[in-house]
């Protein structure tokens, strides 16, 4: 281990130093990266029970953290506000340095909230260190422009950063680092792994563990031992998620899920519009709409577009009526994909989301709900011709509109009276309109209907 030998670091009041300079320094072997990796993990878990930690920390006082902080997907409103209440919350005689995690791609909140972000970070007397990872990781737009701000960078093989586009007024007094010729290009361009490194943008960190060993702060100390030395953290890892109910809306601000939950939505609530009765795929279809509408008031949703959506299934409710695919259907399904390829703008989803929503849009509509209606009406115990005539009860206040029960099943219905009908009072149907039924009260009827078994 000569040359290669770590020692514990000297604090200074507020801050603490790193006691190596890269990942590099240690020995460059695959079982020494491994054991590392499996220590650093276990102090995660573990904290003050590791007792090389717990040695330090009663040498120095106090058991250095190191806070890691995901932001996964688009920035919005509850990772903004995740990212800003971490900073803001950060303590330098408890914390060292504080990892944000990124692949994101986008922004859909206001710049000024951008700008906020910059100035806690620019003005932090901890370190802050973005890692670009894992394999994959994109940190494109205004996020960008948020690492460029970092006292430190990693990146993983496979990562790309760039695409800062126009700095944000407010943060360009913060993005001093974009004047030099590393990044000059990086305004409408990328750079990947290799590239990052070779500009010195960022350092190599293949994996989060290589991230945090190179963090200011974050340290280890080697341990002679009967088998050769070995490299242990002091410093603690605590990781930093959202918690369920922000997570969840999280999730459904994502382009996909909106769209996706927006057409399965209106697709049921129109599939219960043409049901008698309100059942389960109304419920359903109601929340899913209900969730769409957080998605779409966070995400820039075109409104045009959206109107095209609406479109799209009222065309298909017009072909409903008739039970078979006509001409609405194929404007339906024009509508629907023109809404679905503008539906937001900036922001998108993949081809395969698109697919999915479209064909299973269409294939509910021209072959799932025309299919009930036809054989609705087409089988031997539900007919038109059946329906009048026979009795029931009325569900609901029929004033003039609402629902009956016929032979136990429940249909919407409206009464050719003046007075309404009563939940519980004796119907007779004298008419079917569609999927409406036209009844009567027993009770002083004008018409002797007669059963179709001769009786009276």
């Amino acid at each position: 281990m000569t040359g290669r030998r770590l020692a514990y670091l000297s604090p200074r009041p507020g801050q603490w130093e790193r006691i190596y300079t890269m990942p590099h320094l240690l020995p460059d072997r695959p079982q020494t990266r491994r054991l590392l990796a499996a220590l650093v993990l276990a102090a995660a878990f573990i904290g003050v029970g590791n007792p090389v930690a717990a040695a330090h920390a009663e040498h120095e006082g106090y058991l250095p953290v190191v806070d890691v902080v995901e932001i996964s997907g688009f920035l919005d409103p509850v990772l903004v506000g995740m990212m800003a209440n971490t900073l803001e919350s950060l303590d330098p005689s408890e914390t060292v340095a504080v990892v944000f995690q990124v692949d994101s791609t986008a922004s859909v909140v206001p710049d000024s909230e951008i700008v906020r972000l910059a100035r806690l970070i620019a003005e932090s007397e901890v370190t802050v260190s973005f890692w670009i990872g894992p394999s994959g990781a994109r940190a494109t737009g205004p996020i960008a422009q948020l690492v460029i701000l970092g006292d430190d960078i990693g990146i993983a093989p496979g990562a790309r950063l760039g695409l800062f586009g126009d700095p944000i007024q407010g943060v360009a007094e913060f993005w001093i680092p974009l004047a030099t010729d590393a990044l000059a290009d990086l305004r409408d361009a990328t750079v990947g792994y290799d590239e990052a490194v070779r500009r010195g943008i960022a350092r190599p960190a293949p994996v989060l563990l290589e991230q945090l060993a190179g963090v200011p702060g974050f340290e280890v100390v080697t341990v002679a031992g009967e088998d050769g030395d070995t490299v242990q953290p002091v410093t603690t890892t605590r990781f930093r998620q959202l918690d369920v109910i922000d997570q969840f809306f999280h999730t459904v601000a994502s382009p996909a899920v909106t769209y996706l939950l927006l057409l399965i939505g209106m697709g049921l609530l129109l599939f219960e519009l043409y049901t008698a009765g309100v059942g389960i795929a109304g419920a359903i279809g109601a929340g899913c709409f209900l969730l769409s509408t957080y998605g779409l008031g966070v995400l820039p949703a075109r409104g045009w577009a959206l109107a095209l959506l609406v479109v799209a299934m009222l065309a298909y409710a017009i072909d409903v009526q008739a039970g078979v695919p006509r001409l609405w259907s194929v404007v339906g399904t024009v509508t629907l994909v023109a809404g679905s390829v503008f539906l937001f703008d900036g922001p998108s989803f993949s081809w395969i989301t698109l697919l999915v929503g479209v064909i299973g849009t269409v294939m509910a509509m021209v072959g799932g709900m025309p299919t009930m209606v036809r054989t609705r009406f087409s089988t031997p115990t539900i007919g038109r011709e059946w329906m009048i005539g026979e009795t029931g009860s009325a569900v609901e206040r029929l004033a003039p509109n609402g629902t009956v029960t016929v032979r136990e099943a429940v249909w919407r219905a409206s009464t050719n009276r003046a007075t309404p009908l009563e939940p519980g009072d004796e119907i007779r149907v004298v008419a079917v309109d569609g999927l409406w039924l036209e009844v009567e009260p027993i009770q002083g009827a004008a018409r002797d209907y007669r059963r179709r078994d001769g009786g009276s």
